[in-house]
């Protein structure tokens, strides 16, 4: 094994760790954010939701189990959640260049490297991810020796048009018409959709879908500011007009809560981890859920129609929402996990169930 190159990670407020260089010996800069998770890497590099974010994972050990072959299920990669790596560079504390898994197709090096991202090894994650905490999320930059980039901040631009698909695509022959506003969808959304006898169509974010037919609306999960999605905002708020089935995902959630009339706000380092307990609002219930978030919605700001579906019991944050009356609900968590734990998937089925009810 030769020598790796030295690399460079350097914070906003001015703080330095220094590491070595795996994946692509390129420089990168972006939000630095961390994922407690202990599995699920190819997953999570490959969720849109990442999209200009430096990832730390705080598991000490990654690259064990390598990357996934590219088998494919309906025109979709059965062990991806989207098509590419979305995230702007990984940061691990040890990485393992040897690798085994049954289906791994190569290493993780060569995977980042494949798709011109950036790794770093070497780096005390546990100290990063503390100084994340205590400070909160932080724009970053890795430099490898002898290269030199400045600050990127992926929060003012719209990265939703930067994942979302740019043509109408069809999933599926089932009976229940699905449209999906895809604003950086992750597959498995897709996936649990099909398993429930429906035709998925899936549009770009900005796309008004009003003359299409379908049975129910789909809000996606995706990164960046939902401010910024002004045209699907605007959709939306013709939608929640009717009665026409809604449901939204992480993203989803806070565009419907804006068209709704409420507020988001952005968390000081955000929820990215498989393991966040969230309580069925005004019940004793919980469930652990898979998360990656940097925005959430302001509870005090809901409508009177509205009301919590959800709460974090960790910050008290909001979780979802549910409209008193109408068939529209959404999550702040992700229920389709891939990866993390499959507890409240049944929220497809209640979907799938309120369109029943408007058909009959």
């Amino acid at each position: 094994m030769k020598e790796s190159i030295k690399v460079r990670l350097t914070l906003e407020d001015g703080t330095v760790y220094y590491g070595k260089s795996f994946g692509a010996p390129v420089t990168s800069a972006g939000e630095v954010v961390f994922n407690t998770a202990m599995t699920g890497y190819p997953e999570s590099l490959t969720d849109p939701s990442y999209r200009g974010q430096i990832l730390c994972l705080t598991y000490p050990l990654v690259g064990n189990y390598g990357a996934p072959a590219k088998n494919e299920e309906n025109n979709l990669y059965s062990f991806y959640e989207s098509s590419s790596i979305h995230i702007s560079g990984l940061i691990v504390s040890d990485y393992s260049f040897e690798y085994s898994h049954w289906n791994a197709a190569e290493s993780l090096d060569e995977w980042l490297k494949r798709n011109n991202v950036p790794g770093v090894y070497g780096i005390d994650t546990r100290a990063l991810t503390r100084r994340i905490r205590e400070k909160g999320a932080m724009l970053g930059k890795l430099e490898p020796e002898g290269m030199n980039t400045g600050f990127y901040d992926p929060n003012k631009a719209n990265l939703v048009d930067e994942v979302s698909t740019r043509s109408i695509k069809k999933y599926g022959a089932g009976r229940y018409r699905i449209l999906l506003v895809d604003c950086g969808v992750k597959y498995n959304i897709i996936r649990n959709l099909l398993r429930r006898d429906t035709t998925i169509i899936r549009v770009p974010w900005n796309y008004d879908y009003h003359l299409e037919e379908f049975d129910g609306l789909f809000l996606t999960n995706g990164p960046g500011d939902p401010k910024m999605c002004v045209e699907t905002i605007n959709n939306i708020k013709r939608s929640l007009a009717g009665n026409k089935p809604v449901f939204g995902i992480c993203l989803g959630n806070q565009l419907m809560a804006l068209a709704s009339g409420a507020d988001t706000y952005k968390l000081k380092y955000g929820h990215r981890s498989h393991n966040q307990p969230v309580l069925l609002a005004g019940t004793d219930k919980a469930y652990i859920t898979s998360q990656n978030h940097g925005f959430a919605v302001d509870n005090n700001t809901l409508a009177k129609d509205w009301e919590p579906y959800f709460i974090n019991i960790n910050d008290n944050t909001n979780e979802g929402m549910k409209h008193k009356f109408k068939p529209f609900f959404s999550t702040q968590f992700h229920p389709e996990a891939s990866g993390g734990p499959t507890d409240t998937d049944f929220l497809f089925d209640n979907f799938l169930e309120n369109i029943k009810k408007s058909l009959s």
